[in-house]
């Protein structure tokens, strides 16, 4: 019954947010580089509150980005940017946390506040010594591997292998293998999980 009544939820909410989704559809049909239209109503939504906010949102996210799902949670005042994601089965987000170009492989835990960035390359100098504003060309997709937790504060600019657990407040500069602990700023590996080990060291 419990699912039954999720699914009419879920499919209730895609219906409801059917025409912001259109409106994104029309915006990148006419300019596929355009993600004004996205963000605007990715920003409203982040606002709303509780439990109609968690499907309205994943509804959204569902019919608009690269691939979403309708079993993930994404919190209160989180943003998923650009259209290039993907949010698999089983993802759980946590408030406020900015989610950009980023696949998350199913069964991951996202922390509040994290910020998963778009690679680390997206601004360049120019001649004259200024940096550049963000450049779609160069977003990299990041790609969070299943089962990864990661903590409360984290910023992730590289990829993070299956089964691992990244500390809250670290900040991952370079790509973290499967199955270990990693900690810090830079994040640094500081032990490997058994294969008896739960996803909590």
């Amino acid at each position: 019954m419990k699912t039954l009544l999720k699914n009419c939820l879920n499919y209730f909410c895609v219906v409801f947010v059917s025409p912001f989704a259109a409106l994104s559809w029309f915006e990148k049909i006419l300019n596929p580089a355009s993600e004004v239209v996205f963000s605007l109503f990715a920003q409203l939504l982040a606002c709303a509150p509780g439990l109609p906010g968690i499907f309205c949102r994943r509804a959204y996210y569902f019919l608009t980005v690269e691939k979403g799902s309708l079993s993930c949670i994404i919190g209160f005042g989180t943003l998923l940017v650009h259209r290039k994601t993907i949010i698999e089965s089983n993802v759980s987000i946590g408030n406020y946390a900015i989610i950009g170009c980023v696949q998350i492989n199913s069964g991951c835990e996202i922390g509040s506040r994290v910020s998963i960035t778009s690679g680390k390359n997206q601004h360049t100098m120019r001649p004259d010594g200024k940096w550049t504003s963000f450049d779609p060309e160069k977003a990299q997709q990041i790609i969070i591997q299943n089962d990864v937790w990661i903590g409360e504060g984290a910023i992730i600019m590289a990829e993070v292998g299956k089964g691992t657990v990244i500390g809250a407040g670290s900040v991952v500069t370079d790509g973290i293998p499967e199955r270990v602990v990693a900690a810090g700023n830079p994040a640094r590996i500081l032990r490997k999980l058994s294969e008896r080990e739960g996803l909590v060291p």
